[in-house]
């Protein structure tokens, strides 16, 4: 009889054991999921900002092309200057 007891036990705590295993597993899973679903919906939100930007470059250079090409070539020297180190 106490060796059945034992067993009873035993079994009772395996059961715990695995019940809390799989929650913890499904928790898990749920939270990769939302995480999943949140990084889409930024990963969209940035490409329609990229989009966005796009276009009002686009149309700032078309608004005003001499400004544009003298912030371009301000630019470069500043780049060039600063990659040269001197």
């Amino acid at each position: 009889m106490e060796s059945t007891d034992k067993t009873t036990d035993v079994n009772e705590t395996v059961e715990q054991i695995r019940t809390g295993a799989h929650s913890a597993v499904d928790r898990a899973a749920n939270a990769t999921v939302q995480a999943a679903e949140v990084l889409g919906q930024k990963g969209e939100q940035l490409r329609n900002a990229e989009q966005e930007y796009m276009e009002q470059c686009r149309s700032y250079i078309h608004e005003r092309p001499f400004t544009a090409v003298g912030l371009a070539l301000g630019a470069g020297f500043l780049l060039s200057r600063l990659l040269n180190g001197r």
